[in-house]
């Protein structure tokens, strides 16, 4: 597959334990295989989860906190848990990592001009961005639980004019049906147009560390389509699934590009 600059994003439930500690073997299959893409020539843009989680964690908690302080308080434990672990294992293939925390008042379009310039210059640089929404201030965010990051994911690959965005799930990819409760469940493996029937099909919530489910995913491919960008959605409990994605193998589900409701 020809696609020079990628946006990845990896969800929660790839980075943690259901207990909300590191998954140790994913990450590191992960960070291993995005470097290998990376020293390939490519451009890789990673947008990362999995913040409060690793602070519910750190902390001791159980259960995902339901007020927005609590919240907050774990995402800012779990962030510096989180960029530690990436600069850590990065560093051991030689590359340097660089952390952006981004909200919707820093993505407003008097001042997105200025998140392209450091994007762009990180990439020049040879270093992956870690982008991740900046939930420690993020209060709108937090509360209407709006502020996954599917949607982070494409409007980043929009703003830095991405050929390819990769979420990676847990889950294989888009069904007609929900595989987790109907064994006749099939996988689509191609979508022209997000009809209303896709929208349907793709109802569900997320897993209790996260805050992201099929729906949210839908919604970042009529973001990233709507922009040209094609949008693929994998599982992410097997980093090397990136591989066959760049060796041209069919895997996962494709939202075209120009996609439109």
């Amino acid at each position: 597959m020809d696609k020079k600059r990628v946006v990845v994003k990896v969800g929660t439930s790839t980075l943690t334990h259901p207990s909300g500690s590191f998954n140790i073997r994913h990450i590191e299959s992960l960070v291993k295989t995005l470097a290998d893409i990376r020293n390939s020539g490519r451009e890789i843009i990673l947008v990362t989860s999995g913040a409060i989680g690793l602070g519910m964690a750190k902390l001791g908690l159980r259960e995902r906190p339901k007020d927005t302080p609590s919240k907050q308080a774990c995402a800012a434990v779990g962030q510096c848990e989180l960029m530690n672990m990436y600069d850590r294992l990065f560093g051991d293939y030689n590359i340097t990592v660089a952390q952006i925390l981004l909200t919707k008042y820093v993505l407003s379009d008097e001042r997105k001009e200025n998140v392209v310039n450091a994007l762009e210059k990180i990439l020049a640089a040879g270093a992956i961005p870690i982008v991740n929404e900046n939930d420690v201030v993020a209060i709108d965010e937090l509360e209407l639980e709006v502020g996954e990051n599917d949607s982070l994911a494409a409007i980043v690959s929009v703003l830095v004019g991405a050929d390819l965005l990769i979420i990676m799930s847990d889950i294989d990819g888009l069904y007609d049906k929900n595989p987790r409760t109907d064994p006749d469940a099939k996988l689509i493996s191609r979508v022209e147009r997000i009809s209303d029937e896709i929208e349907k099909s793709a109802s569900g919530a997320g897993t209790e560390l996260g805050t992201g489910g099929m729906a949210t995913k839908v919604k970042a491919a009529k973001i990233a389509n709507g922009s040209g960008i094609d949008m693929l959605i994998i599982n992410g409990s097997r980093a090397e699934n990136l591989y066959d994605v760049f060796d041209g193998k069919i895997i996962g589900t494709l939202f075209a590009a120009g996609t439109r409701n």
